[in-house]
């Protein structure tokens, strides 16, 4: 018998001709130059707030957006690439509300920047990260829980969490579960893994979504699943072939990652659903 998450990526490429757009409920979420287009016809509310993080200097600007629904939902925490918050992150963030969460997108350089400012305020794309790269771990596990905290707190919420990151985010949400024994699951796009010792206090299901033409980071996919295997974790890897790196941000780059996205995309709802229903 064929996994669930096989079943349902399996039925959701068979109905890729009347596929949702980006933004809509089954849809994927936007390539980089759509992001801003798509959000401004959100109809979804979306908002920033600022966290509050003890020990921090400055509050943890966020994006958030909540789903349409009657009843309450699981928390999705968004962490962006290695350029810092963006609207295409904030769009991702859309695009789960689109399909049921709430989910929050918090910049992780609110505070880093000239005047207590975040990624706006760090200019361009290389200073944006070597700010990212100048990040402590410790600093950036606070934060999320921070975001978490906030997030468990609302209303709305129905207790469960989940995280979702992108390239160096990726590795955060991995490095994540690690540390948070609440958590209920953790995505990973294109992020490198936390070291074995490590991985033994994960309590979550992890799922991996790779690109085949990003060996830099691909490479580590097969000792992860090793270590994670030997642990007793659960770990489900996919590596897509002829995608590269930032995937999901890059589609338009070519078919391979547009056909990667869609896969991805379509297993990270499923896995997301299962695991905080």
């Amino acid at each position: 018998m064929k996994p669930l998450l096989s079943i349902i990526v399996t039925l959701g490429l068979m109905g890729s001709a009347w596929a949702a757009a980006p933004g809509e409920p089954g849809g994927t979420p936007p390539n980089e130059q759509t992001a801003r287009e798509v959000l401004n016809k959100s109809p979804r509310h979306g908002e920033w707030v600022e966290i509050k993080v003890e020990g921090a200097e400055a509050p943890l600007k966020s994006y958030i957006v909540y789903p349409e629904r009657k009843d309450k939902a699981p928390v999705v925490i968004v962490i962006h690439e290695i350029f810092g918050e963006s609207d295409w992150v904030r769009s991702v963030a859309d695009q789960l509300a689109a399909d049921g969460f709430i989910a929050i997108a918090p910049d992780m350089l609110s505070g880093h920047g000239p005047n207590g400012g975040g990624t706006d305020s760090l200019g361009d794309r290389q200073g944006v990260t070597r700010a990212v790269m100048g990040l402590k771990r410790d600093e950036v596990m606070r934060d999320i829980n921070a975001v978490r905290d906030y997030g468990l707190k609302l209303s709305a919420a129905s207790g469960k969490s989940a995280t979702i990151g992108f390239c160096w985010g990726g590795g955060q949400s991995f490095a994540y579960a690690t540390v948070q024994p609440g958590l209920n699951a953790a995505v990973v796009y294109y992020g490198t893994p936390p070291s074995k010792q490590a991985m033994e206090q994960i309590k979550c299901p992890v799922l991996g979504c790779y690109g085949g033409n990003d060996n830099r980071v691909s490479s580590t996919v097969p000792a992860a699943t090793a270590q994670m295997k030997e642990l007793g974790k659960s770990y489900d890897p996919h590596i897509f072939d002829g995608a590269g790196h930032g995937f999901l941000r890059g589609q338009e780059q070519s078919k391979a990652n547009a056909k990667a996205a869609q896969e991805a995309w379509t297993l990270t709802i499923a896995f997301l659903k299962e695991h905080t229903k």
